[in-house]
């Protein structure tokens, strides 16, 4: 008798990152990436897209809609791992570079049905005033103001523990935090 193979199971995510809201910014766009754990396995969808830029609404609210569209399946013979939406927005400085506005992740939901995630969002900051210097000189020798930024997005996972507390650029929100993502998704 032939040894049956492991069984697989299949997690469709279908929904959309509508809309955020960061007061002091305009003219933001984001990306989306997932991340997940090794026994799993995209089997159809993009696993990361680019918005595309949108202005503040000019309602009181002053949101920045994108309505982007997330579709993708993933597969997997255990939960160990479960996909992560990682979020990222930029905008552009006052010399018209674009600069990370902040990064944010959430687990995909667990049960199906329709589901709305506000994610916190945050901008790692230069650690001692040294790095605050260099980083500040080389931007203005290059015409653009940089907070430092991570080289991937999901390496930001492991900053979003709740136990860390990450210094932000700006106006100094306490515990990480700096705007407001809403993504909606459907799972």
């Amino acid at each position: 008798m032939a040894a049956a193979g492991p069984s697989v199971f299949l997690l469709m995510v279908s929904g959309q990152v509508e809309s955020a809201q960061f007061p002091e910014y305009d003219d933001l766009y984001c990306k989306y990436c997932f991340v997940y754990g090794h026994d799993w396995a995209p089997t159809a969808g993009l696993e990361e897209g680019i918005s595309q830029i949108t202005s503040k609404s000019q309602d009181v609210r002053q949101a920045l809609v994108w309505n982007f569209p997330i579709d993708v399946t993933f597969k997997s013979t255990n939960p160990f791992g479960w996909p992560q939406v990682v979020l990222s927005v930029y905008g552009p400085d006052v010399f018209g570079n674009d600069v990370v506005r902040g990064y944010g992740a959430v687990h995909v939901p667990f049960s199906p049905g329709r589901h709305k995630r506000t994610i916190p969002m945050f901008v790692p900051e230069s650690t001692s005033k040294l790095q605050k210097f260099t980083s500040f000189s080389s931007a203005w020798l290059s015409r653009g103001l940089r907070c430092p930024s991570a080289a991937s997005p999901a390496c930001c996972l492991h900053s979003l523990l709740p136990s860390v507390t990450l210094p932000c650029c700006g106006r100094g929100r306490g515990h990480g935090r700096r705007g407001q993502t809403t993504a909606t998704l459907l799972a």
